[in-house]
């Protein structure tokens, strides 16, 4: 695996290393010890999966908060997404930035989104399957957002939503979230 630090401290786009034959292909999708000699030091303990039926379906922008704050290791499975972090750590010199890269079934890429960056994706595919590998595991009650477009942060998302549930469609502003 090669990993890339985007300009958000601590965020990572995971580049896979392919071992490839007339069957397919071979790669290693995560690897305590690879990420520790880059310097993350990550340990899931939960695997989760997020179906979406259509293209545009937008999910996001989602954190939880402190002392339950998640770090994620996010893949595409299936089809195409792009793929959001919002550093929203206020004494973070990259807060409410973003950064956005395409994750799909193709590449392979996975993006690492550590604790204190809110996460959201868009779909650019029908049938896009997001895979995720989380610590701590989720606990209830503690799940927070703020609204996708947020002019404070000015996401260029690749196309305007169809399909975001109401929940994700009445977040606030970040600043009203945090």
């Amino acid at each position: 695996m090669n990993f890339a630090e985007t300009e958000i401290s601590g965020v990572y786009l995971v580049e896979p290393e392919f071992i490839e034959d007339n069957r397919g292909y071979f790669t290693r999708s995560f690897c305590e010890e690879e990420f520790a000699a880059a310097g993350i030091n990550f340990l899931p303990v939960q695997s989760n999966v997020s179906y979406n039926k259509k293209a545009y379906t937008l999910r996001g922008m989602h954190f939880h908060a402190a002392p339950y704050a998640e770090t994620k290791l996010v893949r595409c499975s299936a089809g195409k997404v792009f793929d959001v972090a919002v550093d929203i750590r206020p004494n973070s010199p990259s807060f409410k930035k973003w950064v956005g890269c395409e994750l799909s079934r193709k590449n392979g890429r996975a993006l690492f989104i550590p604790a204190g960056c809110a996460h959201g994706f868009l779909t650019l595919e029908d049938d896009s399957e997001v895979s995720y590998q989380m610590s701590p595991a989720y606990t209830a009650g503690h799940d927070c957002g703020f609204c996708w477009d947020d002019p404070a942060i000015g996401i260029t998302w690749p196309g305007e939503p169809k399909v975001i549930s109401t929940r994700d469609a009445d977040l606030p502003s970040l600043d009203e979230a945090i």
